[in-house]
């Protein structure tokens, strides 16, 4: 359980970037696109840590009907999870978003009951109502544009949180080898938002910082930490157990948010404190250069006119 629970706080850790990080990203970049590109890191880094392991051998022992089980898993927690949020970002705040977003813990026990038999404790019960009503309370004092971008940011936040929920219960359930499993799931995930995108978004170049933002996304946060919280479900008992930490997230994403506010202020400052500096310094020279060409002017008239006495 001692190992679980570091898995679970650094997963915790990981996600709590996830927001800021692609709340700034959407701003340039098409939804479909940064989850594709993303995925596709996602699926290269752990083929790549699978191969130089020797576990990407573990593969033969799964027939094709089990792995297009894995892809039909990554279709339902991780393509529909990540498109839903992320449309669900770009709508509403990050913040609001976050907070929307981890209704799917309470999935997780609700659908853990169901599908894995697991027991509906009363502690479970009330922790479960002590959330939700959290949550509502929070959602009250939404930033937000329009109402119906409003609207539709926490639908997709809420079906987000389900999908993610049940793939959580289905994927535990299965017991398949977490490391070839994820492998197969983001590769779904990569070539689903690839058709997706091809079909309704105009697709962007992507630049040097925003590449930065997707190699986070991919490797940290979609391929290190959705395996590592992969892995604390399966090794645990109670689900409800592990499920509890990842409200951690919201907080500290607030936390990561403001730092990256600060950071992206502060630059801002910099380049403006710069480029002012710059235009100074070239008003200046320019300035001096205006006035140097007077006085050589004015010299120059002075011997045009003694040359010509």
């Amino acid at each position: 359980m001692k190992k679980q629970l570091i898995f679970c706080i650094t997963t915790v850790i990981i996600w709590a970037t996830l927001a800021p990080v692609v709340k700034s990203l959407l701003t340039e970049i098409p939804n479909l696109e940064a989850l594709s590109v993303s995925s596709f890191f996602a699926f290269a880094f752990l083929l790549i840590i699978n191969i130089i392991s020797g576990h990407i051998k573990v593969i033969r022992s799964y027939t094709c009907g089990q792995l297009v089980k894995m892809a039909g898993l990554g279709f339902i927690g991780l393509f529909l999870y990540s498109a839903l949020y992320y449309q669900g970002l770009a709508w509403i705040g990050a913040q609001d978003a976050c907070i929307l977003n981890y209704l799917w813990p309470i999935m997780l026990v609700v659908f853990s009951v169901i599908i894995l038999k697991e027991k509906m404790t009363l502690k479970k019960g009330l922790a479960m109502i002590c959330s939700f009503i959290g949550i509502i309370i929070l959602s009250l004092g939404m930033e937000g544009g329009q109402s119906a971008n409003k609207t539709g940011g926490i639908i997709c936040c809420v079906l987000a949180a389900a999908c993610y929920g049940l793939f959580s219960v289905l994927n535990k359930k299965a017991d398949y080898d977490q490391n070839i499993t994820m492998t197969v799931i983001w590769l779904t995930v990569a070539v689903c938002a690839a058709l997706s995108g091809a079909m309704l978004e105009s697709w962007v170049p992507v630049s040097g910082i925003q590449l930065i933002g997707l190699l986070w996304l991919g490797i940290f946060v979609d391929a290190v930490a959705y395996l590592l919280w992969a892995l604390a479900l399966k090794g645990s008992e109670n689900t409800a157990s592990i499920a509890n930490l990842a409200y951690l997230t919201p907080f500290l994403s607030v936390i990561f948010r403001r730092k990256n506010t600060s950071a992206i202020g502060s630059g801002t400052f910099v380049y403006r404190w710069r480029n002012s500096r710059t235009k100074y310094r070239c008003k200046t020279r320019k300035i001096r250069l205006n006035f140097v060409k007077t006085k050589l002017t004015a010299c120059f008239g002075k011997l045009n006119k003694l040359f010509r006495l």
